[in-house]
C-alpha cells in the first residue's frame, strides 16, 4: 500500500517517548491530534508505530522589526532590504508515541525505540486508524458509534466505543454549558437502546430534557426482528419514595433543624421501628410507625425523670411538616424495580419539579436499593418472584453529577454513589456521571469513571479537577479543551485503545436541552399580545353594536 509521506524524523522530543520531525506541510496534514506512524524492523516483519501529534510550531521566523507595521507584509519588508529567502516554509512538529498494536492484546505496545534521524513519517490512513483506534465496529453488538475522528472527514473514521467496558467501569461525560454535553449523552443512550445492544438504561433527569427519548421506538434505526425499544417517561408527580425505604440519613438529611436531643430520639425510634417491621430494603413501616416510635421514645425518658417532651413534640412536629403531605415521600407507593430496570427500556425519572435535598435522597434510596437488588439476586437470596430480582445489568445515568456528589461532600447521596462505582462492577451495575462543573464533583467520584467524555472546558479550576482524577487523558489533549468547539469531544479511556478527539454524530431523535432563542420568544408574546388586543377590540365594538340595537 502506498503511504503518504509527511516529512522527515528529526530526532528525540522533549519527553522519553517523543520524537521531533520536519516538515513542509504542505497539504495541512500535521494538525494537532492527528495520527501519523513510522516503521520498524521486527526480526522478519515491519512494525508500524502510530504517534499523535501534540504541538507544532515554525522553523523559520521573520525577525520581529519585520511585522512593526501592519500595513506591509514582513516579505515587502525583508524584500526591501535585499532579505532573500526562497526555501520553503517548515514546521517542526511533536509526536508522542503510542506504539504499535498487538491485536492479541487488544492494545498498543511501545517499542521504547524512537525513529531514527532522517528517516520517514508517514500519515496513519483512515483504513489503519479504523482498525486500531476503537475496540469495536459500528453496529457490531456490544458497540456504541458516537461519532468520527475529528481530524479526519465525516465518517471517515468512525469511533466505536465498546459498551461492555463503560457500563461496568462507569462513564463520565464533562463539559462547560452550551458544548453539548447532554446531546452527546442523548446519542449514547440511542446507542445503547439500538437492536444490536438492547440495553436495561434509567436516567435521572433534573432538568426534563430527555423526554424526546421517546422518539425512539418509531425510528427505524432501532426497529429490528420484532424488537422495539420502550421508553417510560416518570413525571414528577410520578416519582415516589416509599418511608420504608428511608435510611437514618436521608432523614436527618430531610429533617434538617434537629437538635442534639431529636437526633437521638430519632435514631432510637428508627432503630426500633426497623427491628420490628424490616429494614430500608425489605422493610414496611409507615409515618404513623415512626411518629409512634419516637413518642414512645420519649415517654420511656419521662417515666425516668427526664423532660423530653418538648423535644418529642418538636421532633413529632417537624416529621408530619415533612412527610405528611409530601409529592415524594409516601406510605405505600414506590418506584418498583422492575417498572424502571427491563432490557430494551429506557427510563427518564424527571426530576425537575422537585427540590434538590428530595432529589438526592430519590437518587440514593433508588441507588441503595438497585445495588442490593443486584448483589441479592446474583446471590440466589431474593426469588424471581420479588419486584427487588433484577437479573441483568443496569446503567443509570444521572445529569448534573455534582449535585448527588458534590466536593463539599455534604449530599445524603454521596457515600452510596461511591459505593456503586467502587462495587458495582460486580454486580452489574453501571453509572454515567455528567456535569458541567467538574471543580465541584468529588474528586473520588470522578476518578473511579474509566471512560471520559470531555469536552469544551475553559474554568481552569475544572481543568486542574479534571487533570488530577482523569489518568487517561495526556496533557497534550487537556490542552485542547479550550479550544474546542460545540460537539468536539475528547474520548478517552477502557472503551477505547487510545485516547481520541472526535466530533459527535448527528442525533436520531431531538434534542430536548435547547437553549430559550429569547428574541424569538419576545417577539412571538408581543405578536401574541398585538393580537389579542386586536380580538378583544373586535369583540368590544360588537357588544357596543349590539348594544345599540337592542336600544333602538
Amino acid at each position: 500500500m502506498e503511504y503518504t509521506k509527511v516529512g522527515t524524523a528529526k530526532g528525540p522530543g522533549d519527553h522519553a517517548h517523543e520524537f521531533l520531525l520536519i516538515t513542509p506541510d504542505d497539504d495541512g496534514n500535521c494538525k494537532i491530534g492527528e495520527f501519523v506512524f513510522y516503521t520498524l524492523d521486527a526480526g522478519d516483519s515491519r512494525r508500524n508505530v502510530l504517534g499523535r501529534i501534540t504541538r507544532r510550531s515554525p522553523v523559520r521566523l521573520f525577525p520581529d522589526s519585520f511585522m512593526a507595521s501592519p500595513e506591509v507584509t514582513p516579505a515587502e519588508v525583508a524584500a526591501a532590504i535585499g532579505y532573500v529567502d526562497d526555501e520553503d516554509e517548515l514546521f517542526e512538529v511533536a509526536v508522542t508515541v503510542m506504539g504499535h498494536y498487538d491485536p492479541r492484546l487488544s492494545a498498543f505496545v511501545n517499542p521504547r525505540v524512537l525513529p531514527r534521524s532522517g528517516s520517514p513519517v508517514y500519515l496513519a490512513p483512515s483504513e489503519m486508524l479504523s482498525e486500531v483506534l476503537s475496540k469495536r465496529t459500528v453496529a457490531q453488538r456490544g458497540s456504541a458509534y458516537v461519532g468520527w475522528l475529528l481530524s479526519r472527514g465525516q465518517e471517515d473514521v468512525p469511533v466505536a466505543l465498546d459498551v461492555n467496558e463503560f457500563t461496568s467501569t462507569h462513564l463520565s461525560i464533562i463539559a462547560g454549558t452550551g458544548s453539548g454535553k447532554s446531546y452527546l449523552a442523548g446519542v449514547t443512550v440511542e446507542e445503547l437502546m439500538k437492536p444490536y445492544n438492547k440495553g436495561c438504561v434509567l436516567i435521572a433527569d433534573p432538568h426534563g430534557e430527555y423526554d424526546t427519548l421517546v422518539e425512539m421506538p418509531n425510528k427505524p434505526e432501532f426497529v429490528e426482528n420484532g424488537y422495539r425499544p420502550r421508553v417510560k417517561i416518570f413525571r414528577p408527580d410520578q416519582v415516589k419514595v416509599k418511608m420504608s425505604n428511608l435510611g437514618l440519613a436521608d432523614l436527618r438529611h430531610l429533617l434538617t433543624t434537629l437538635g442534639e436531643r431529636m437526633d437521638w430520639i430519632l435514631t432510637e425510634a428508627f432503630n426500633r421501628v426497623q427491628n420490628k417491621m424490616g429494614s430500608a430494603y425489605d422493610g414496611s413501616w409507615t409515618l404513623a410507625d415512626l411518629i409512634r416510635e419516637v413518642e414512645e421514645v420519649g415517654q420511656e425518658q419521662i417515666d425516668k425523670g427526664a423532660d423530653y417532651s418538648s423535644s418529642v413534640y418538636g421532633l413529632v412536629w417537624r416529621l408530619k411538616q415533612r412527610f405528611e403531605h409530601s409529592k415524594s415521600f409516601d406510605d405505600n407507593e414506590h418506584l418498583d424495580l422492575n417498572a424502571l430496570f427491563q432490557p430494551g427500556q429506557c427510563t427518564v425519572l424527571q426530576l425537575n419539579e422537585i427540590d434538590q435535598r428530595d432529589q438526592e435522597v430519590i437518587v440514593a434510596t433508588l441507588l441503595r436499593r438497585l445495588l442490593y437488588a443486584r448483589m441479592g439476586t446474583q446471590k440466589g437470596e431474593i426469588p424471581e418472584t420479588d419486584e427487588r430480582y433484577i437479573p441483568y445489568p443496569v446503567f443509570v445515568l444521572l445529569e448534573e453529577a455534582h449535585h448527588f456528589a458534590p466536593a463539599s461532600g455534604d449530599a445524603v447521596s454521596t457515600p452510596i454513589l461511591k459505593q456503586v462505582l467502587s462495587e458495582g462492577r460486580k454486580f452489574g451495575v453501571g453509572v454515567g456521571l455528567i456535569s458541567q462543573r467538574p471543580g465541584k464533583l468529588d474528586g473520588d467520584v470522578l476518578s473511579q469513571c474509566m471512560t471520559h467524555f470531555i469536552m469544551r472546558i475553559v474554568n481552569p479550576i475544572d481543568q486542574n479537577s479534571i487533570a488530577s482524577a482523569v489518568e487517561s487523558v495526556g496533557r497534550d489533549l487537556l490542552d485542547e479543551l479550550p479550544a474546542l468547539s460545540k460537539g468536539q469531544v475528547v474520548i478517552a479511556g477502557a472503551s477505547l485503545n487510545t485516547p481520541v478527539i472526535a466530533q459527535t454524530r448527528t442525533r436520531l431523535t431531538k434534542h430536548g436541552g435547547l437553549s430559550i432563542d429569547a428574541a424569538e420568544e419576545w417577539g412571538r408574546y408581543f405578536a401574541d399580545r398585538e393580537r389579542r388586543e386586536r380580538d378583544s377590540a373586535v369583540v368590544d365594538i360588537r357588544t357596543r353594536r349590539n348594544q345599540l340595537y337592542r336600544d333602538e
